[in-house]
């Protein structure tokens, strides 16, 4: 802080461990979006104390670097306000401030106050400093890694990474680049392409993850380097070049398990955050391999996901079924695939909560209106609740194995018997009523009692099912459904042959992409920031927050 010739000068600055240089610029409390003649002087005071301070201590001299403004300047937040009796700026905006007198007055009292700070703080200053002379040498590793990378032209196959199978067409618009997870899948993906437009880069493990890397580091993993170079655009503000982009479509392809999703994350967050506009241009693509192939006679049919795989087996254990309901109410064809979508639907919402319970005790529990949340504020409910629920566990067993009991103690449903003199007893208890999935079973309660708690028969063809709830349903269907088809189960795109890879995740015809878009960038930035980054307390808290939500865990 300080004055000089009528104009007042404060600057408050801080450093932390972020990359980014943000300064705020204000002349007469009127904000400068493009900086000006104060920030110009801070600037060359600031890049001139650094220097001195980093020669006079040694610390320069030991590291053997240059230091840079921009290397002064990194991780540096900092607001300058300035009060000027007649200021000039570039335009009616006044979004930068143009008046000459104002740079020297500026430099002069942050020259003075910041080498005095600096000699006051030895301890402050060498942590600064030593900050500045790391930012260096991570410019230095990073401009000769960037000079590894750096492609000769767009036609010199002599520089491009030795893995890319690349393709025969020059026209990137027409040109595509599948990033494969693995060795094994690359080699089955360069054998099942079409080698006139389609590339093949296999990746080997999980790439690093560059929202936690620095420039430098990032630029000397091996499988950055890789991509940088297939890439062709180069990398860093001053190097990225979307025209020299080799290919127009860029496709992850990685496997349909929870290791796949991590490297399809990472690959992700390198693209979002190096090479955005390959994302704002449409350019980026993620691959749907199937995870199931059916195959019933002749017919083969491949299966994206689980749910395609349920959606099938229900189409087929539905065909020439029927569901008699205990009115003597009929159900075929799409008033049956209704049913046992609503029967899936229970189940899915019951299977997490089968770690602590049998699932039959929590089907039965959903008919006796058990697994309600509202129980927990009416003790007289819940014990009635808790002896209906006892009532339908002994309708489904033999008349000497019957004997439940139903009790309502504080915040539980508690039931027991006793069998060939052992207890058996289980408690469905507060943690499980308060659940997100007891919430969203009372939502489809009266739909599931109608339908099942009096019982129903299932039958198709020449068997015939007892169905005593919703979970009983799902399983008769399947298992009808699973009559007469192999089931084969991708654990990896490797287990594919190339024939089966080029009909479903290669051929333009007929396979499946999903574009890859930002519609709100705040949002995004605040998500890989929050999952990807550094700092454990934002992500710990979004577990935390969304922990209930979560309906199938693979752990």
């Amino acid at each position: 802080e300080g004055e000089k010739d009528g104009i007042t000068v404060e600057v408050a600055l801080q450093w932390n461990d972020s990359y980014h240089e943000t300064t705020l610029c204000f002349t007469n409390n009127i904000p400068q979006r493009d900086g000006g003649t104060h920030m110009a002087g801070f600037r060359a005071a600031l890049t001139r104390q650094i220097n001195s301070y980093a020669q006079e201590s040694g610390i320069a001299k030991k590291e053997k670097v240059a230091l840079s403004g921009d290397d002064a300047r990194e991780g540096l937040s900092c607001v300058i306000s300035v009060k000027v009796p007649d200021p000039k700026f570039s335009s009616q905006t006044k979004d930068k401030l143009v008046s000459s007198e104002v740079r020297p007055v500026v430099e002069n009292i942050l020259n003075d106050r910041l080498a005095q700070w600096l000699e006051e703080h030895p301890q402050d200053a060498r942590k600064i400093v030593t900050k500045v002379v790391e930012a260096a040498s991570a410019r230095e590793a990073a401009r000769k890694a960037r000079e590894l990378t750096r492609r000769k032209g767009a036609l010199d196959i002599s520089s491009l990474p030795g893995k890319l199978a690349d393709c025969q067409e020059r026209d990137a618009s027409k040109a595509e680049l599948f990033i494969v997870e693995g060795d094994s899948a690359g080699g089955s993906a360069k054998q099942g392409r079409e080698r006139g437009f389609q590339a093949i880069l296999p990746l080997r493990g999980k790439i690093l993850n560059v929202e936690r890397a620095r420039f430098d580091k990032m630029l000397s993993s091996q499988e950055i380097g890789t991509l940088i170079t297939a890439m062709g655009t180069g990398i860093g503000r001053d190097d990225f070049d979307i025209e020299k982009a080799r290919y127009h479509k860029i496709i992850i392809m990685t496997d349909a398990d929870v290791d796949g999703a991590h490297i399809r994350t990472l690959l992700l967050t390198f693209f979002y955050r190096q090479m955005p506009e390959l994302v704002e241009r449409g350019y980026l693509y993620i691959a749907q391999p199937p995870l199931y192939r059916a195959k019933r006679g002749n017919s083969v049919q491949y299966l994206k996901d689980d749910r395609e795989m349920e959606q099938y087996l229900t189409a087929q254990g539905t065909e020439d079924a029927v569901l008699t309901l205990a009115d003597g109410q009929q159900l075929a064809g799409p008033d049956l695939v209704r049913v046992v979508e609503l029967a899936r639907k229970a189940k899915g919402f019951l299977e997490p909560l089968s770690i602590k319970l049998p699932i039959s005790v929590l089907e039965q529990a959903t008919l006796a209106g058990a697994l309600n949340p509202a129980l927990l504020d009416d003790d007289g409910k819940r014990l009635e609740a808790a002896e209906t629920l006892a009532k339908h566990l002994d309708s489904l067993e033999e008349d000497y194995d019957r004997g439940w009991h139903g009790e309502a103690p504080m915040d539980e449903i508690v039931l027991w018997r006793m069998l060939r003199g052992v207890e058996q007893r289980h408690i469905i208890d507060g943690n499980i009523l308060r659940s997100a999935e007891a919430r969203a079973i009372a939502g489809i309660l009266g739909d599931l009692r109608e339908l099942f708690e009096k019982g129903a028969q299932f039958v198709a063809k020449d068997k015939t099912w007892k169905i005593n709830g919703p979970v009983d349903l799902v399983n008769a269907v399947m298992e009808f459904g699973r009559r007469g088809i192999s089931v084969q189960r991708y654990k990896g795109l490797g287990e594919m042959n190339p024939d089966q890879l080029w009909e479903t995740t290669l051929d333009p015809n007929v396979r499946s992409l999903l574009q890859v878009k930002v519609n709100h960038a705040d949002e995004a930035e605040e998500v890989f920031s929050t999952l990807m980054g550094d700092i454990v307390e934002p992500r710990r808290d979004f577990i935390q927050s969304n922990a209930l939500k979560v309906a199938n865990l693979d752990v």
